[in-house]
């Protein structure tokens, strides 16, 4: 069966009538191996993407053919990049110099100038290679009297770098005819300099290193911003994409995007892709000056292309198809029909006229049906290239797709080259094979203007507008960065608040209440009983049952069920409120069978409360939208018992009034002895320990030991925190429902993280940074950044969609370097919130260990709290700081079990148990 391309076909229909007498089958054999069936093409797209993701790898299971360079270009043009920059663009036997002016309302101003590079200083040494560069471009400059300027300059070089920086391309060798000594190895950029700095002229500052490709797709993305992938057939070809940083494992980080040098012409070179090979490919591959590499190049560009056409010429001579069997000194010339010639024989539609010039310019005298051939062996190779072509882009396109998670596939390409660029037949043979071999995509093609001029100019106005981006960023957050000499001495001022809040004469004035909360031990693991808990700190309240029995026989069970505290009701009289409570009380026992019980109860009261003993406390103020009217300065616990009397529910007597600090660290410490520091880090912030009675001058009594409860979030009220706040805590302060108060809290707390990172955004949309410096309106509301969008942006890693989708639910359209920024500064506010959270707890644990007189601590930190819980970071960032500033403490995290329910039942437990109070039997 006879399978030419169809328009190989229709060349060879045109002229039926002159081929009739050639032998068919010996044609066939000839171009058949050129006709690569569907299923060849997706094997070569496949081995594309499995040599993509092992050349990604920093140690893959095999090698790959593919080089995969990281480019460190990590950004694509806005399009309003400006400036004028200067370009060095060196390839070959000639080099450019080229003049730009970006603006971005007028485009792209250019002027360039070709300069000779002599086979001597080709072959000689790098030094004189470069100083010869270096005086071709000081007399550009002069003559255009730019000598007194110092320009950014962009530098393409096309041969084989391995780069670890944008500035800096190390040259891993020569290729197209240069032999300079003293380069490979060395850094280019690092030769270039040192070549300027010798002439002493004048003054250029080299921002960017960049390949001929990656020039390209930069070109088109001037443009088209989302144009991520540069491909080049021409002389050569290859293809760079931007690729999701978190797979690029030889490179630090894992937000954004970096630009790959896929270097794809060497796919192949351990032989995967003899089987599509033809002998015509092999003969090339070994007459060439590196056999065995570049073997999918060879396949493809326009260096190879006419020396393939050359090649099935000879054989179909010899077999005495073409020409009567008679060759020609000059058709058995190496490279005596190249690429141009190809295209042109292929684009003439008219008539054979062109094939007819070449092949009589090779000494030949062909006929109509000779030229007839001729142009069907051009279209053969030709298509065969584009298809090839196709089924690498294939690979490209599909990985991207697969990065944005993109159901459309939306991908533009930036192409240029010589092959695409003067053969129209090119580019519709490779958007047809596209289409077949990744039918999922939507690939657009837009041809490249001066990639290696223009291209290069870009990346580097990029690069510029990167780094001075960065300056104002680094100048914005550097208030947030704490050094390790800011957070001791924060933990420095909090153990002097502790002492002041612990001395009688000071204690009043405090600004750390250091409040006695009369629970006078922690759990023993022998606690046994059944018992009540009400835990109210909310619109939503819980009771709970709990069966508490020895830790290794059965532990801490239970039964709860939450109650809503209607608006009427939290907003209206004490009476109201409570009585409510005690009737959602009674239903809970009567749907538990628990009336006739007399149970003892804690009470968890998460509001501002002064005890005087472990049963009574005095409300401070309402919170969190409360104001029933009757409560503050009273009693809560005789305001609970007393509707408790009203409702005639006599089955439970409060033994505690607890905070969810206390209860926090009570829960910990039933399964950890060790637990003596409760922490909560959620809505708000607060902590509490076991302190020295020795030291509560409040209570009178040397002996054993009482929990404090801090109420650590008004730190910093008394000013000793001011050169640490930044001007967005000031700002977020003065717009809260309190001024002034609860300053340490403003700086951790899950109620004002969001807020602060809200005004860090809008300041750096302000400055241009962010969101093309448009603020939508939602982002300029308070309150719309909740801290939860903290949690799940920096929780977000590869293709960062999580932060893309919060962004466009706030009306924000979004770059890759925008997601990028935007999880930075998260990072950098919940960093910071962490790292001062652990100065108190630092100064608190020190505290500890110097009550006792030990050198050495262990001790359980109990911890609670949304922010704690949910942050991907937090914890652990928490964690290193404390070790870092209390290297004499070990000091352990434990997430609570419900603080406030059975840390609540605990206590009450832990107090009938040192009171010799006996609770119902477990």
């Amino acid at each position: 069966m006879v399978l030419y391309f169809p328009s190989t076909l229709h060349v060879l229909g045109q002229f039926t009538d002159l081929i009739t007498h050639f032998s068919f089958e010996q044609v066939q054999k000839c171009l058949q191996p050129l006709f690569l069936t569907q299923k060849q093409l997706e094997a070569v797209r496949d081995l594309m993407e499995v040599n993509m993701e092992r050349g990604l790898k920093a140690e893959p299971d095999h090698p790959s053919t593919l080089k995969m360079l990281p480019t460190y270009v990590r950004s694509t043009p806005l399009g309003t990049e400006c400036g004028e920059f200067l370009v060095l663009d060196l390839g070959g036997a000639k080099f450019r110099i080229v003049y730009v002016i970006l603006d971005g309302s007028r485009g792209v101003e250019m002027e360039n100038e070709a300069y000779d590079i002599p086979e001597e200083i080709m072959t000689g040494t790098g030094q004189k290679l470069f100083d010869h560069v270096a005086e071709c471009l000081g007399r550009f400059l002069e003559q255009r009297n730019l000598k007194h300027k110092i320009f950014p300059l962009g530098f393409t070089f096309s041969f084989p770098c391995q780069q670890s920086q944008l500035d800096k391309s190390v040259l891993i060798s020569w290729t197209k005819g240069f032999h300079c000594s003293g380069v490979e190895g060395k850094d280019v950029v690092q030769l270039l300099k040192d070549a300027i700095q010798r002439r002493g002229e004048y003054k250029v500052d080299v921002i960017a290193i960049v390949n001929d490709t990656v020039g390209t797709m930069m070109s088109c993305g001037y443009k088209d911003h989302s144009c991520e992938v540069g491909f080049i057939v021409g002389t050569g070809t290859n293809v760079c994409y931007m690729e999701e940083m978190g797979n690029v494992e030889s490179v630090e980080g894992d937000e954004g995007k970096m630009c790959i040098n896929m270097e794809w012409g060497a796919l192949g070179d351990d032989g995967a892709l003899r089987d599509i090979e033809t002998e015509y490919d092999q003969k090339i591959d070994q007459a060439s000056h590196t056999p065995g590499k570049q073997r999918f190049d060879k396949l493809i560009s326009g260096m190879y292309m006419g020396e393939i056409v050359r090649q099935i010429l000879i054989k179909l001579t010899n077999k005495g198809i073409l020409f009567g069997g008679t060759t020609t000194s000059q058709l058995l010339a190496k490279e005596a029909i190249q690429t141009k010639d190809v295209s042109e024989i292929e684009n003439d539609n008219s008539s054979l006229a062109k094939a007819k010039n070449l092949l009589a310019s090779l000494g030949l005298n062909p006929t109509e049906k000779d030229c007839a051939l001729v142009k069907s062996v051009c279209n053969a190779v030709s298509t065969r290239s584009a298809k090839l072509c196709a089924a690498g882009l294939a690979a490209v396109a599909n990985r991207i797709k697969n990065n944005h998670h993109d159901p459309m596939g939306r991908i533009t390409v930036g192409v240029d080259g010589s092959v695409y660029k003067t053969n129209p037949k090119f580019s519709e043979h490779l958007n047809q094979t596209l289409k077949e071999l990744a039918p999922g995509c939507q690939i657009k093609f837009l041809v490249s203007e001066d990639g290696s001029g223009k291209g290069t100019a870009i990346v580097t106005a990029v690069a510029q507008r990167l780094a001075h981006q960065r300056q104002l960023i680094d100048k914005i957050l550097e208030p947030f960065i704490m050094t390790k000499a800011k957070l001791k001495e924060v933990e420095k001022r909090m153990r002097n608040e502790i002492e002041i809040g612990l001395q009688k004469r000071t204690q009043p004035k405090a600004i750390v209440r250091m409040l006695p909360t009369f629970v006078r031990a922690t759990p023993n693991g022998k606690e046994r009983g059944e018992f009540l808990a009400l835990d109210l700190g909310g619109t939503n309240f819980r009771v709970l049952y709990t069966h508490v029995g020895i830790r290794n026989e059965g532990g801490v069970q239970m039964k709860s069920k939450t109650f809503a505290l209607p608006t009427e009701i939290i907003q209206g009289t004490g009476q109201q409120l409570f009585d409510h409570i005690v009737n959602c009380i009674t239903e809970f026992q009567e749907e538990n069978n628990l009336q006739g019980k007399r149970l003892p109860l804690g009470f968890t009261f998460s509001f501002p409360c002064k005890q005087n003993s472990l049963d009574q406390g005095i409300l401070i103020s309402w919170t969190k939208g409360f104001s029933a009217s009757g409560c503050v300065g009273e009693d809560v616990v005789r305001l609970l018992r007393e509707a408790a009397v009203r409702r005639k529910n006599s089955d439970f007597y409060v033994i505690a009034l607890v905070n969810d600090t206390v209860g926090t660290m009570m829960s910990c410490g039933y399964d950890d002895p060790a637990c003596e520091v409760g922490l909560i880090v959620g809505t708000g912030t607060n902590a509490c320990y076991m302190e020295e009675m020795k030291n509560v001058e409040l209570l009178d009594g040397d002996d054993g030991q009482m929990c404090i409860n801090m109420e650590w979030g008004a730190f910093g009220d008394n000013g000793c925190l001011n050169d640490i706040t930044t001007t967005f805590d000031e700002d977020v302060d003065n717009h809260s429902i309190n001024p002034g108060k609860q300053r340490y809290e403003k700086m951790i707390s899950g109620m004002y993280l969001g807020e602060i990172v809200r005004k860090v955004l809008i300041k750096l949309t302000q400055q241009k940074v962010l969101f093309g410096g448009k603020i939508s309106d939602k982002l300029n509301t308070t309150g719309l950044f909740p801290t939860k969008f903290l949690s799940s942006i920096e929780s977000d890693t590869l293709g960062l969609l999580q932060v893309r989708a919060i962004l466009a639910e706030l009306g924000l359209k979004s770059t890759c370097d925008d997601t990028v920024l935007v999880k930075e500064v998260c990072t950098t506010v919940s960093r910071r919130a962490a790292q001062l959270c652990a100065s108190g707890i630092a100064a608190v644990v020190q505290k500890i260990r110097e009550n006792r007189g030990l050198e050495h601590l262990k001790i359980t930190v109990g911890v609670d709290g949304t922010l704690y819980r949910l942050h991907p970071h937090f914890a652990g960032v928490l964690k290193k700081t404390v070790q870092m500033l209390a290297p004499e403490c070990e000091v352990t995290l434990r997430l609570s079990e419900d603080g406030s329910g059975k840390g609540a039942a605990l206590i009450t437990a832990v107090a009938c148990r040192v009171a010799g109070a006996e609770p119902l039997p477990a």
